[in-house]
C-alpha cells in the first residue's frame, strides 16, 4: 500500500532501531537490507534532512536514529517519502473518480474498512516499534 522507496525506508529505520547508539555505516545497511547503495544514500539524505537519522562522515561515521525519531509515528516517515496522501492507497478500490459515502461502488465499505485501519496502524505504530517487528534481510 506504500510505494517501494517508503518500504525501503522503514526497513532502514527498522535495522537502525536494533541499537540506539552505534553509527552504522552505510554500506552494512545497503547489504543487511538488500537495497542499492545509491539508492540508499538518497533514501538517508531524505531521513536526515527530515530530522530521523543523524549520519557522520569520515572513520567510525554511519548514519543512526536521532534520539526523538523513536517516538515518530510511521505516518511521519510515509509522508516524507509519499506526501499527505500515500500512492498506493486508493480511496476507490476500483479507480473510480466519484465514489464516496454518497455514491458508493461495490466494495467501498469493505474498503473503506481497510483504508482506514491502515491510516490508523500508520498513526499509532512508531519508529522506535519497528525494533521488534523488523523483518529479515531480504524479505
Amino acid at each position: 500500500m506504500v510505494n517501494q522507496t517508503t518500504r525501503y525506508a522503514l526497513h532502514i529505520l527498522g535495522y537502525l532501531a536494533q541499537d540506539d547508539e552505534a553509527l552504522v555505516p552505510g554500506d552494512r545497511i545497503a547489504r543487511e537490507i538488500g537495497v542499492p547503495a545509491n539508492y540508499l544514500a538518497k533514501i538517508l539524505n531524505q531521513l536526515r534532512r527530515s530530522g530521523i537519522v543523524e549520519s557522520r562522515k569520515g572513520w567510525g561515521g554511519g548514519f543512526r536514529l536521532q534520539p526523538d525519531a523513536r517516538a515518530r509515528p510511521l505516518l511521519d516517515i510515509v509522508r516524507i517519502f509519499e506526501g499527505d496522501k500515500p500512492a498506493g492507497i486508493p480511496s476507490c478500490i476500483f479507480g473510480l473518480p466519484a465514489c464516496d459515502d454518497g455514491n458508493p461502488c461495490a466494495l467501498h465499505g469493505h474498503w473503506s474498512e481497510i483504508r482506514d485501519s491502515f491510516e490508523v496502524m500508520l498513526r499509532t505504530t512508531t519508529v522506535g516499534e519497528l525494533k521488534r517487528r523488523a523483518l529479515p534481510p531480504g524479505t
